[in-house]
C-alpha cells in the first residue's frame, strides 16, 4: 500500500495531473517514481503515454487521443492502491565540474555578506552536498534540485537578470541548479559548470533524469576551459555512481 493521499484531476484533453502532498518530501518522489514504474510494467503502454514527474506531482499525458478522464480517475486511483514494489529504472549520482571563480560567479561576493560566509565557505557547503534532482523543466534541461544546506539558503535577486549565460550555476531558496542554455533568470549565480545539461543532437538530448542525484566539484579557470573543450568535441565523460544497483 502506498503511504500518501493523492488527487487526480483533468489538466487539458490530454493530460491528468496526479498530485500528492505539497511538500519536498524525497520519499513522495520516491513513490512517484516507483508508481510509474508500475503504470508502464502493467497498466500504460509508453508508446501511448508520456509521464512527466517533479516534486509532488506527475502529469500523465495520452499522446494521441483525447481521453476519458470519467474513465480514468477512478482507475488511477485504483492502480495506485495496487502499488506494488517493482524495481525502479537505474538511478544516478552525476559528479559535475564547477568552477566558482567571480568571473563566473556573479552574485559570489553579494551572497557572501548576504549570509555573513566567506566566500570559500559558500563553495565548501554547496560542492560538498548532494542534491536530488525533483523537476527538469523551465528550460530544456534546467534541474530543480532540492537539498540546498539551510545555511546557504538565499532568496531569488529582486531583478531578474535580462540574460543569464549557459552552465550558469544559481541559488534560489532551498534549491541549486544549471542554466543550460543563455536565458533570462533571477537565481542568484555562484559559479559555471562546462558541461551542456541538454543537447538536442544526442539521442537522449538530457542525461540527467529525474530522481537522480547531482555532487558539484570545485575546478579551477584553467580546468574549466579544458572540459569546455572535451566537452565541445564530445571526449568528456561525466563521472556517475549507480545508486540502486
Amino acid at each position: 500500500m502506498s503511504n500518501f493521499k493523492i488527487s487526480v484531476r483533468q489538466f487539458g484533453v490530454h493530460a491528468i495531473l496526479v498530485e500528492w502532498p505539497n511538500k519536498v518530501d524525497e520519499s513522495i518522489l520516491d513513490e512517484i517514481l516507483q508508481f510509474i514504474q508500475y503504470l508502464k510494467k502493467n497498466q500504460l503502454s509508453e508508446k501511448e503515454w508520456e509521464f512527466v514527474p517533479a516534486y509532488n506531482s506527475l502529469t500523465l499525458i495520452c499522446k494521441d487521443t483525447v481521453l476519458d478522464f470519467d474513465y480514468f480517475k477512478p482507475k488511477i486511483k485504483e492502480w495506485y492502491s495496487l502499488i506494488k514494489k517493482v524495481s525502479h529504472a537505474t538511478r544516478y549520482l552525476w559528479r559535475l565540474p564547477v568552477s566558482y571563480d567571480l568571473e563566473f560567479g556573479l552574485d559570489l561576493q553579494e551572497i557572501s555578506s548576504q549570509l555573513g560566509l566567506e566566500v570559500n565557505r559558500i563553495i565548501e557547503l554547496h560542492s560538498k552536498s548532494i542534491y536530488t534532482v525533483y523537476g527538469i523543466g523551465f528550460l530544456p534541461g534546467f534541474m530543480y534540485l532540492g537539498g540546498v544546506p539551510e545555511a546557504l539558503e538565499v532568496p531569488r535577486k529582486s531583478t531578474p537578470r535580462s540574460k543569464v549565460p549557459a552552465g550558469s550555476v544559481g541559488l534560489a531558496g532551498k534549491q541549486t541548479g544549471i542554466y543550460p542554455q543563455d536565458s533570462p533568470g533571477g537565481w542568484n549565480i555562484i559559479g559555471k559548470c562546462p558541461i551542456p545539461m541538454f543537447n538536442v543532437k544526442n539521442e537522449n538530448p538530457c542525461f540527467v533524469t529525474v530522481g537522480d542525484q547531482i555532487q558539484f566539484y570545485p575546478i579551477s579557470m584553467a580546468e574549466y576551459q579544458l572540459h569546455k573543450i572535451e566537452a565541445e568535441v564530445g571526449i568528456y565523460n561525466i563521472e556517475k555512481i549507480v545508486l540502486n544497483a
